[in-house]
């Protein structure tokens, strides 16, 4: 059986992948060993720290190689298996490359669960249900330690997490502020995410316009951006808010060439005793199956509706990829591979 999949072919330059940073092989899968099984991959996730793989591994993985597959998250179903915890007709979801078959030998690195939820789409299980609606879910819940009543603000809301805070927010009886780049964005936001009210960061004043919304000032901040946007949020901080950093995308080039943004309002921190703090989603994974279960039955109760915005075609991850950083994606972006 022939494989087809995208290795890295030079260190990307810049702040978007080009598609001569990526070569596209076909290769022959060898037969399964004992233990391994063979996965069809139907959808591939993207997540802006697939780019710093390929740079110098983020500070969590080993940098890739020239000729290595591209890594990331995907969902498939098994076709084959020698392994007697995953049957034929298991639909996983975990590490499984930019390619189009996954063999994998079921150890702990290759981060591999099987997706329980089947009453939804199998893409969810890279959105919504999986990492992606867990770090919206134990940001806000457990990080940010949401109580009823509280002032929200989320940056980067249409993205893939922000696009799900809104809603839980909302479930809890806390109000939450969405900032976006474009009036379609914070039409989304309001008509479908949950969000009490939505800010054009690139219009409007947004300042003023957290003012308009939160007179009274911020409970919880989710920061998926960081710099500006995270100084302002900083300066409207009241007595102890909380302050949960979840991404930094508006740095993720400067911090190649050490032009990181410096706050100003660090010290609004300790006037309000209030909290900033970061989080790493599998610190929190002996309760994933918890928050599953937990999201899908909201999903189910029309409490928390999703946003997935979906190219097709292997070929298409480079172009993925950059929709990220370029703000263009509308929830969160996928990739369709194959039919069941």
């Amino acid at each position: 059986m022939k494989n087809k999949r995208l290795v890295l072919a030079r260190r990307p330059e810049g702040l978007l992948v080009k598609q001569t940073d990526f070569k596209l092989e076909e290769v022959e899968l060898p037969p399964l060993k004992e233990g391994e099984f063979l996965i069809k991959v139907l959808f591939l996730s993207v997540a802006p720290v697939m780019k710093f793989y390929m740079q110098d591994g983020a500070g969590i993985e080993a940098p890739l190689q020239f000729g290595e597959t591209m890594r990331g998250r995907g969902v498939g179903e098994v076709i084959e298996s020698k392994n007697p915890d995953f049957e034929v007709g298991n639909i996983v979801q975990g590490k499984c490359g930019w390619q189009e078959y996954k063999i994998c030998d079921g150890t702990p690195y290759h981060m591999m669960y099987k997706v329980k939820q089947r009453g939804l789409p199998y893409s969810t299980a890279l959105g919504v249900l999986g990492m992606t609606g867990f770090t919206s879910y134990f940001g806000l819940y457990h990080v940010g330690k949401l109580k009823t009543g509280d002032n929200v603000l989320v940056s980067a809301a249409t993205g893939g997490v922000g696009s799900n805070v809104g809603n839980l927010a909302k479930i809890k009886g806390a109000r939450a502020i969405g900032l976006a780049s474009t009036d379609e964005k914070c039409q989304l936001l309001t008509e479908k995410l949950g969000y009490h009210g939505a800010i054009n960061y690139k219009k409007e004043n947004v300042s003023e316009r957290i003012d308009y919304f939160f007179p009274e000032g911020l409970d919880v901040y989710f920061d998926n951006v960081g710099a500006e946007i995270l100084d302002i949020a900083l300066s409207k901080i009241r007595r102890y808010a909380r302050v949960v950093l979840c991404g930094r995308i508006s740095q993720y080039e400067k911090q190649q060439d050490n032009s990181e943004y410096a706050l100003k309002n660090w010290y609004k921190l300790g006037l309000n005793r209030a909290q900033m703090n970061g989080f790493f989603i599998y610190d929190f994974e002996d309760q994933f199956n918890m928050a599953e279960k937990e999201i899908a039955q909201w999903i189910s109760e029309g409490k928390l509706t999703y946003q997935e915005d979906m190219l097709e075609g292997l070929e298409n991850m480079p172009t993925a990829l950059n929709r990220l950083f370029e703000g263009k994606n509308k929830g969160k972006q996928l990739v369709k591979i194959a039919n069941m």
